[in-house]
């Protein structure tokens, strides 16, 4: 079978992005042919401080991508100068680059010159100050390629989570969490399981909104109301949707084998037990959109940004699973 041609985006070059990326070259290219969609001056950088026997070469396009272990293929993505822009510090000029390098590997994989996109870290504060109003890659990726129905997902020990809500303060969240949310949040989870699993019907476990999902509504009607008329709902189109269950137990449950989908209400519902779970482990993907797209679980770390002790795993995990899904869809699991 042909090898996946991924294209991996460089991320904020003053966060760990090209330091994780150098040293997670050996191990990406057993995964695939791959191409950076970067900055050629801050690859160089990276590959000299962390990159010994690597090089970098130009590329036109994705279909650049290679499997060479000693050289590093880049398509130059932003005309923005980058000179100025200090390592650990958030600015305009990184925050712009990092936006320029996602939209092109977008448009890649959108012509079809890469089966996939894996992304390192990007801050949203640099977006902020480059004056692009967007939360992070997933509500990017949404609208680069109008995608109507979205979520992030997690991804680790073969455990897959999405989130009906996303990045946004709590009580606002708890607005947003809707029969319709909660249904469309379902369907996309149902559908990536199938994929990341091989699984023709996976069950997907629903998690409550209220602390021990209300206790018959002594803590609130969300479930009776908005939660179980979805997972109703869902049964009736086929799929194997259970709850909602408390949280607190349905990740245990999920944990111990029980489960290997579940739909969180929020960010910080899904996020913490898998990370706990997973560590390093732990790959971001957002499902809904006409690409695959996965990504690292961790941030910028602007702290330990250019100290040479950042973990490149997460990355090769998401290499790992963008080459899974691409596989899977070649097998019809969609």
């Amino acid at each position: 079978m042909q090898r996946p041609r991924m294209i991996v985006t460089l991320g904020d070059v003053a966060g760990i992005g090209p330091e994780i990326l150098v040293r997670a070259w050996s191990r990406l290219i057993k995964v695939g042919d791959i191409v950076v969609a970067g900055d050629l001056d801050w690859m160089k950088y990276a590959i000299r401080r962390w990159g010994h026997g690597l090089r970098t070469t130009a590329a036109v396009d994705a279909t650049e991508a290679g499997g060479d272990e000693n050289v590093v293929p880049v398509i130059q993505a932003t005309s923005v100068n980058l000179q100025t822009v200090k390592i650990g510090q958030v600015s305009a000029e990184a925050g712009r680059a990092a936006f320029d390098f996602l939209c092109r590997a977008i448009d890649e994989a959108l012509m079809g010159r890469a089966h996939a996109l894996v992304t390192t870290p990007l801050h949203k504060e640099g977006l902020r100050a480059a004056g692009l109003a967007y939360p992070g890659h997933t509500e990017i990726l949404a609208e680069k390629t109008r995608a109507s129905s979205h979520a992030m997902l997690l991804w680790g020990r073969e455990i897959v989570v999405g989130h009906v809500t996303l990045h946004m303060s709590l009580r606002e969240a708890l607005n947003r969490v809707t029969t319709e949310t909660v249904i469309r949040t379902i369907r996309l989870v149902h559908g990536m399981a199938r994929r990341l699993r091989g699984e023709s019907s996976p069950v997907v476990a629903v998690a409550a909104l209220n602390p021990h999902a209300s206790d018959g509504g002594l803590f609130g009607q969300e479930e009776a109301a908005i939660i179980t008329p979805a997972v109703q709902a869902v049964r009736e189109e086929g799929i194997q949707a259970v709850g909602p269950f408390p949280a607190d137990t349905l990740f245990v449950r999920a944990h111990r084998g029980e489960f290997g989908a579940i739909v969180a209400m929020y960010h910080d519902q899904g996020h913490i037990p898998m990370k706990l779970r997973c560590g390093w482990d732990l790959v971001n993907i957002t499902a809904g959109l006409p690409i695959i797209r996965t990504s690292v679980a961790h941030g910028t770390a602007y702290d330990i940004a250019d100290l040479g002790v950042a973990d490149p795993t997460s990355l090769v995990a998401a290499a790992d699973v963008a080459a899974r899904l691409v596989s899977r869809s070649m097998e019809g699991f969609s």
